[in-house]
């Protein structure tokens, strides 16, 4: 396909507004191989610079609000974006400005990853930010994608009671009050000999969830899992799948990176973001 000009005609776009993974396996490390991957055109806003490696996270510096504003109307004023993914918003500040950016360019396909910790459990946002990030951007979202830590951290229950499937379902249904269109609840957390995650959606008030199924992978190297989920919901939303059909589709393209992971360092290694392409996974062009 090409454009009037007699070039090729541009990708879709997806942006992600997230913190910088040194180590290369999670953050906008990770996203932009994810959409890279995906055939979309990735962009990032950073909103933090970490050092860590595969051992965890050893420093964070967030990133000044007026620079990450800057960022977004940099980007967004000149290219665009036709969806975009939130990851590590560490400060109310950084969450106030990514919110106000969406409204600003009227940006409808967002999806918010309530990320609250590192995979050792360093915390990656604080309290303020969190909840920053509940009032001011899942009402904006296409679809938020919280783990169950981050379901119960949001509902003020104990992760204790949403374990079952039944139990997991009502969370979802609940988390909708927050004002996301979709919510997909990941249960990499949950246990079981199967991954379920669970979309439900606001317009019918949650009342038909999709149950999304696959095996649970043995896999110690994991590290970035849920950025990877998230940006590539964030590119087949860019290419213009709907909600069930882009979560069916990164759902396959993270399975297939996590059945290819491989160690980097001394601690938990990375996902294979380029595995998909062996088993013929979608490649999220529309």
């Amino acid at each position: 396909m090409t454009d009037s000009r007699g070039g090729r005609a541009a990708p879709p776009r997806a942006l992600t507004i997230a913190g910088s993974d040194s180590g290369g396996g999670a953050g906008i490390q990770g996203d932009l191989k994810t959409f890279q991957e995906l055939g979309v055109h990735g962009m990032s806003v950073v909103t933090a610079i970490t050092a860590q490696n595969s051992l965890g996270v050893q420093r964070i510096a967030p990133v000044a609000p007026e620079l990450i504003e800057a960022q977004l109307d940099s980007v967004l004023g000149d290219i665009g974006a036709d969806a975009v993914k939130t990851g590590m918003l560490p400060t109310p500040e950084s969450v106030a400005a990514a919110a106000a950016a969406v409204r600003r360019y009227g940006l409808e396909r967002l999806v918010v990853d309530p990320v609250r910790t590192a995979k050792d459990g360093r915390r990656l946002m604080a309290g303020e930010a969190f909840e920053a990030l509940a009032e001011l951007l899942l009402p904006l979202a296409e679809l938020a994608t919280p783990n169950v830590p981050e379901a119960a951290a949001l509902l003020g229950v104990p992760e204790r009671d949403i374990r079952t499937v039944d139990e997991r379902v009502d969370a979802a249904k609940a988390l909708l009050s927050f004002g996301s269109r979709h919510v997909l609840l990941k249960g990499g957390h949950a246990e079981g000999d199967e991954c379920l995650d669970i979309l439900v959606a606001a317009s019918d008030g949650g009342r038909r969830p999709a149950l999304l199924g696959g095996p649970r992978l043995a896999r110690r190297h994991t590290h970035g899992t849920g950025c990877a989920l998230s940006s590539a919901v964030c590119a087949a939303l860019a290419g213009g799948a709907a909600a069930e059909a882009a979560c069916r589709e990164a759902k396959a393209f993270v399975a297939a990176a996590i059945a290819g992971s491989y160690p980097t360092g001394a601690g938990v290694g990375s996902l294979r973001h380029e595995a998909w392409r062996a088993g013929g996974a979608f490649d999220g062009r529309r």
